[in-house]
């Protein structure tokens, strides 16, 4: 048997904790809410849980108080960005966040920047000039999203929602990333569960709004819930509005924070996305409920999906969806097949969350050793819960080591 290197202390976290600056051109919460914002949020949380320093810098919008007192002092003010930190922790925004990006890593002193969702070639581009060691983390698959080309990105590392995520990227860019799955904290979506309805969050033609409504008219004895989630245009919106209407056993609901009050009557949730989803957040939500889930058959919803639902073709009869949703709806003991493999789907390795957190960590760490030129040395990180977690040179593959 090969002996195993005695751990030695994590050279980047002994000196001190990280800073580390999390970045999109998105807006960021409160004014903007879906599944990579909420993946940022309890991501800034763990890092902040491990003791590290994190901020996010996100676009803007003029829209509610938060937008008007951004325009104002922006307006009146001599930096081109606002930071506010109503949130727990600070969150700077800017019109154009790539425009404010170097400045605001200098405000910050980060350590290191992860850019990800809008624009995070921009990103890197501009605080390149800075000397900080950027990480960017695909979150979707639209490389028209990325605001440039991935070539020429010096130094730039590169992590991947999925396994899916990371293989188009693979494919398309002969870009190697590593692997973590979005963080999400159980306790934050946990609940018990009234099983009175299908759901479909976020009613939004790329999330497959034709097929949803085409579902719930062909099930009229069911009960179906839309929960808002992206802003839609006034066009957008008339045209949910007189849908929902027509079918008549649909619910409409607001978007909310507390996706506990969407999950505790959802008894399936509906995911007919038309797009490449790079994961399927609302999918891995769910199990955490034993709640299985009808999803499309592309992207990375089988992957999150797994066997706790069952996938059907977006380009397929309506007949298909309605039929695997009639299931899950009458036969209790398909459903509770499915629910427990949903549950069980929840709680694999690679969904849990201190071990996500100290990955991200050893990657961010590894990537501010190698771009500050120290040989990379093997290590061990200290777990929540005491034991030691063993990191490789790379800062990719762990495991505890006692």
């Amino acid at each position: 048997m090969t002996a195993q290197p005695d751990p030695v202390t994590h050279p980047a976290l002994a000196e001190r904790p990280m800073r580390i600056l999390i970045g999109s051109s998105h807006p960021y919460l409160p004014q903007f809410r879906g599944g990579a914002q909420s993946s940022s949020h309890e991501m800034v949380m763990a890092l902040l849980g491990r003791g590290h320093e994190v901020a996010v810098l996100g676009g803007l919008t003029g829209q509610g108080l938060l937008g008007m007192s951004a325009r104002l002092r922006l307006k009146f003010g001599r930096r081109g960005y606002t930071c506010d930190s109503g949130l727990g922790y600070k969150v700077y925004r800017a019109w154009f966040a790539a425009e404010a990006a170097a400045d605001v890593v200098r405000e910050f002193r980060a350590d290191v920047a992860l850019f990800q969702s809008r624009c995070p070639v921009q990103l890197a581009r501009a605080v390149h000039p800075t000397g900080v060691p950027v990480v960017i983390y695909f979150r979707n698959v639209e490389t028209e999203d990325l605001g440039g080309p991935l070539t020429g990105l010096e130094g730039v590392r590169f992590l991947a929602n999925s396994h899916f995520t990371a293989q188009a990227f693979a494919t398309s860019d002969n870009v190697s990333s590593e692997v973590i799955y979005p963080l999400i904290e159980a306790e934050r979506y946990q609940t018990e569960t009234r099983r009175q309805n299908v759901t479909f969050i976020n009613p939004h033609p790329y999330k497959g709004l034709d097929i949803a409504l085409a579902v719930a008219k062909a099930c009229p004895e069911i009960p179906f819930v839309f929960v808002r989630s992206w802003l839609l245009s006034d066009a957008e919106e008339r045209k949910l509005q007189d849908s929902v209407n027509a079918v008549g056993n649909i619910t409409l609901r607001p978007a909310t924070s507390d996706m506990r009050t969407v999950y505790c009557d959802a008894k399936i949730v509906l995911a007919p996305s038309r797009w490449n989803e790079a994961f399927g957040r609302i999918a891995a939500e769910a199990h955490i409920n034993g709640i299985p889930v009808v999803a499309s058959d592309r992207g990375g919803l089988p992957e999150a999906v797994g066997p706790g639902g069952i996938l059907v073709d977006p380009d397929g009869p309506i007949e298909a969806w309605s039929e695997a949703v009639r299931v899950l709806w009458t036969d209790d003991a398909v459903y509770a097949r499915y629910s427990d493999a949903a549950r069980a789907h929840a709680q694999r390795q690679e969904m849990d969350p201190e071990s996500q957190v100290i990955a991200l960590e050893s990657f961010l760490a590894a990537s501010i050793r190698r771009d500050s030129c120290l040989a990379p040395s093997a290590g061990a990180l200290k777990h929540p819960s005491g034991r030691r977690f063993y990191a490789s040179q790379a800062g990719t593959n762990t495991g505890f080591v006692d």
